[in-house]
């Protein structure tokens, strides 16, 4: 059976910017291995496969090494695809995945998505993350993924990563944010992942599931601009509401391919 597998460019409004998902509508779900190798085959850091059941989107996404919990970038990908290639005439879309259901509305500009709240605690500096980097934080946090605050945006941009010694902690779904208070934004962040084929995710949605609640405590706003200050880039409007998190970005197709499964 032939399949259309969409490459879009998410949390950005060109190409070569924000963060690449595949995208593939399923009929009925293919086993994991495969889902897995055809995660494997795309090279980017996360194919999202949907089914699509009256009101109801069934999501899952795949990185090129596991199933994550949660995407950001992919999620905004799907709704994009849902909404603009194949024409659903849908403000907004419900998708149940493993992280329960998750909405994603949409204007004539931005998409946003309703995400869950993960407020960051208090943590230490495991050795293998502090080995891997070239500046120390001053503040180290954790949900899903360590939080590692810094003094400047400077520092953020001049932060170099030794995957030798990242791969040597398994984190499961989680990673390495890095993140400080913005020049020209509320905050800034960077995203690494160890024993990742991508060790720095170009712009990273599910962080800030926790980057949100911690920068909303610390400059004491509820609405925030976000950057992600990767080579691609990827700038987020966010929100800190009712227990929730919202995100919104832009996106742009990249590119459309036919695939025999």
């Amino acid at each position: 059976m032939i399949y259309k597998i969409y490459q879009v460019d998410a949390f950005n409004y060109q190409n070569f910017k924000g963060n690449p998902a595949c995208v593939l509508q399923l009929n009925k779900w293919f086993d994991d291995e495969h889902l897995l190798k055809i995660a494997q085959q795309n090279e980017v850091s996360e194919t999202a496969f949907f089914i699509k059941e009256e009101s109801i989107i069934h999501l899952r996404w795949f990185t090129p090494e596991l199933e994550m919990d949660l995407c950001g970038h992919g999620t905004l990908a799907v709704a994009y695809v849902i909404k603009e290639i194949l024409g659903y005439d849908l403000n907004s879309l419900m998708f149940s995945t493993i992280s329960g259901d998750l909405k994603v509305s949409s204007n004539s500009i931005y998409y946003q998505l309703d995400l869950p709240l993960r407020p960051p605690k208090k943590a230490l500096l495991p050795k293998e993350i502090g080995l891997s980097l070239n500046i120390m934080p001053h503040e180290v946090f954790k949900s899903r993924d360590y939080l590692l605050i810094y003094n400047s945006e400077q520092e953020i941009k001049d932060i170099q990563v030794d995957s030798t010694f990242l791969d040597k902690i398994n984190l499961g779904c989680g990673g390495v944010v890095v993140t400080a208070k913005g020049i020209s934004s509320d905050f800034v962040s960077r995203y690494f992942t160890p024993n990742s084929s991508i060790l720095e995710d170009p712009v990273t949605g599910s962080a800030h599931c926790s980057l949100v609640p911690f920068w909303s405590s610390r400059l004491r706003k509820n609405n925030l601009e976000a950057f992600q200050l990767s080579e691609r880039g990827g700038r987020l409007l966010c929100q800190n509401s009712n227990n929730r998190v919202f995100v919104s970005g832009q996106a742009k197709l990249f590119s459309v391919k036919n695939y025999n499964f």
